[in-house]
C-alpha cells in the first residue's frame, strides 16, 4: 500500500512540476510580446513625428534656462502639450540635426509643429519660423 501511495505522489509531483513549467513559459512569451510591443510603438513614435493638433494650433509660449537638459526641455514641451513623451524627445533629439544645439531662451510654439521643427526653431536654424528668443 505504501508503494502505490508513493506512485500516485511521484506522478503528482511531476505533474505539479511540469503545470509549473508551462506557467513559466508562458510568463516569459507575454513578458517577450509585451516588451517587443512597447519597444515597437517607442521606435514608432521616435520616427512617426507628428503634431500634437494638425492645422492652426494653438501658441504656447515655452521658456528654455541654460543648463536645461534634454530631457528637462522634453518634459516641458509635454507638460505645455506640444509633444506626447518627453523620452520619444530625447532619442528625437540624440538622432537629429540639431543633436546638443538646443539653445536657451523664449520660443513662441504652436501645437502645430512636428518635434523636428520645435527643435529647429530652439536651435536657432533659419529656415524654421516662429520663434522669438530672448
Amino acid at each position: 500500500m505504501g508503494s502505490a501511495r508513493d506512485k500516485i505522489a511521484k506522478v503528482s509531483l511531476a505533474i505539479a512540476g511540469m503545470i509549473f513549467h508551462i506557467a513559466c513559459y508562458v510568463c516569459v512569451a507575454v513578458l517577450l510580446f509585451w516588451l517587443g510591443q512597447t519597444a515597437y510603438h517607442f521606435g514608432y513614435n521616435v520616427f512617426n513625428q507628428h503634431a500634437m493638433h494638425p492645422g492652426a494650433g494653438t501658441e504656447v509660449t515655452v521658456v528654455v534656462r541654460e543648463n536645461d537638459s534634454v530631457l528637462k526641455i522634453g518634459r516641458t514641451l509635454q507638460s505645455k502639450g506640444l509633444i506626447e513623451d518627453a523620452y520619444v524627445f530625447v532619442v528625437q533629439e540624440f538622432l537629429s540635426d540639431y543633436h546638443g544645439e538646443l539653445q536657451p531662451g523664449t520660443y513662441l510654439l504652436s501645437t502645430a509643429y512636428t518635434p523636428g521643427r520645435i527643435m529647429g526653431i530652439m536651435a536657432g536654424d533659419e529656415e524654421q519660423e516662429g520663434t522669438t528668443a530672448a
